[in-house]
């Protein structure tokens, strides 16, 4: 089978290159006469464009970019991961392709960015979870759209997807004081990172509204990274030092599962002697003895409204900065219970 190329439609219609492409991309410039013989000379040879070919008027790659940090794409954290897949449903529908890279947390000043980036073969980038500012300086200067997902730079300068974490943290708070529980605690790792620091405050904010006091030996959020290890080390200096503690919010669902595997060691029930919520929803967290009560996020659709926001700003680079804020939703377990 012959692969005919767009030199071979040119030749058989009798335009240029240039104007195939025109008539590829529906240009007005063309009259209905030349479009109508390109597209013939198109259908008798069964002639698909190449990307390249679509490249001749656009000047666009039909690439964007997908950068998280080495430790958000892991098997046994899949958060950033359905986001990832959200923006590839949906940029489908636009006509692109995603381009996966991670980069180290601590990327340094002297680290190569994504290939991609170097090859300029990318119209716009998606940027999911905290990244060093040293990445973000760096992918700056290539002056090409950004939209942040679950996280947005300190200077505020692009588009960005996010959760309303504060609310959410306060709905799983309230959650446990209208089960009765008064000695709530809070474990938290990374709580720098603005996501997790906003459902911190909800935390505060719904003990505060409830006449509830607020109690610093209630909270733990000097580990590093919010995962199910330092979820496990956070509730033993917890649990070892204070013994009334009835209900836990976890920042994320990892450092849930991290806590109640140190209550299952130290021989206490969840939730009978601990009630527990966590916050993402990560469905393999559901399979756990004891089905996690936590906070959905709609992860997959955070992946689509990011890649609707890159796919516009491509198309329209004037376009104002724009933040959506997506909800999360109260899923009631068997963590939890009323005492």
């Amino acid at each position: 089978m012959t692969n005919y190329t767009i030199k071979d439609v040119a030749k058989m219609a009798n335009v240029s290159i240039a104007t195939v492409s025109l008539v590829i991309h529906d240009h007005k410039r063309i009259s209905p006469e030349t479009k109508h013989k390109v597209q013939q000379a198109i259908e008798k040879l069964n002639y698909h464009p190449s990307r390249s070919a679509r490249g001749l008027v656009s000047r666009k790659t039909g690439n964007v970019g997908f950068i998280l940090t080495n430790d958000h794409f892991l098997r046994t954290e899949p958060f950033y991961t359905q986001i990832f897949m959200g923006t590839e449903f949906e940029a489908r529908d636009h006509e692109l392709y995603v381009l996966l890279a991670t980069v180290d947390s601590d990327f340094g000043e002297n680290a190569s960015l994504p290939r991609f980036i170097l090859d300029k073969n990318i119209d716009g980038m998606i940027i999911a979870g905290k990244v060093p500012q040293r990445l973000i300086d760096k992918m700056r200067k290539y002056d090409l759209p950004i939209v942040f997902v679950d996280y947005l730079a300190p200077d505020k300068k692009n588009s960005v997807v996010a959760i309303d974490n504060e609310e959410g943290g306060f709905l799983a708070t309230q959650h446990l004081i209208k089960l009765g529980h008064k000695n709530i605690a809070f474990i938290g790792g990374d709580i720098s990172h603005p996501s997790l620091n906003d459902r911190f405050t909800g935390y505060k904010n719904a003990l505060e509204k409830a006449g509830i006091s607020i109690v610093s030996k209630y909270i733990e959020t000097e580990e590093d990274y919010p995962a199910r290890a330092n979820g496990y080390n956070a509730a033993r200096k917890l649990f070892s030092a204070n013994k009334n503690i009835t209900a836990l919010f976890a920042c994320n669902d990892a450092m849930a599962i991290g806590a109640m595997q140190y209550l299952k060691d130290s021989g206490k029930r969840v939730p009978d002697d601990v009630s527990i919520i966590g916050f993402d929803d990560v469905a393999a967290e559901v399979m756990i003895d004891t089905p996690l009560s936590t906070m959905r996020v709609p992860k997959l659709e955070m992946g689509v409204e990011a890649m609707k926001l890159i796919s516009e700003q491509i198309k329209n680079p004037g376009l104002i900065n724009q933040k959506i804020l997506v909800p999360a939703e109260l899923i009631v377990r068997k963590s939890t219970r009323k005492i």
